[in-house]
């Protein structure tokens, strides 16, 4: 079953997380609705809904000026190569559709198959703004709140610093753990 926006807000409301949300046309990609993201504080982020060879998934949540560089994040990961995931998988899988991805798609898979992926620099700022399930809206929480949901979603996230190492990705913490 996919969650609403409105059981969205109930869920995170329940975690006691401050939400902000401003409705906007719709956004397809990181590079759309400069002048909405102009008047928003705080990171944007871009969300990657990854596939290793294997069947492994990924969603990889970073600034939205990050680089990263697909060919390369799998040997960090220690996975099979990594490739984007088809828009029917991320439906049956975390209940967005392709330009709607976001973190908070992590309460639509609660046995936690997905290994969430954090960018350092996303965490470094704060708001961390993103769809609230569609792309016609943004929600900003906290950085603490985002690990926070994270965690009550059954998604420890692993923290990359995709600006380390000439712009290869390496991972900040071996234990694979974060908490603020």
């Amino acid at each position: 079953m996919t969650t609403s926006r409105d059981e969205l807000f109930t869920y995170l409301d329940a975690l006691g997380i401050s939400h902000n949300t401003v409705e906007h046309r719709e956004i397809f990609a990181v590079e759309d609705g400069e002048d909405i993201k102009n008047n928003l504080p705080g990171g944007h982020s871009k969300n990657l809904f990854l596939k290793d060879k294997k069947g492994k998934l990924f969603l990889v949540s970073a600034l939205g000026v990050t680089k990263i560089k697909l060919n390369q994040l799998h040997k960090v990961l220690d996975c099979a190569r990594l490739s984007f995931a088809s828009a029917d998988l991320m439906q049956r899988v975390l209940g967005v559709t392709p330009g709607s991805v976001t973190a908070f798609a992590l309460i639509n898979d609660p046995k936690g198959k997905v290994t969430f992926v954090l960018d350092k620099a996303l965490l470094e700022t704060d708001p961390v703004n993103f769809h609230p399930l569609k792309n016609n809206a943004t929600t900003a929480i906290s950085v603490k709140d985002l690990v926070l949901f994270a965690n009550k979603t059954n998604h420890e996230p692993v923290l990359l610093d995709f600006v380390a190492n000439d712009g290869k990705a390496a991972l900040v913490l071996n234990e694979n753990k974060l908490h603020l």
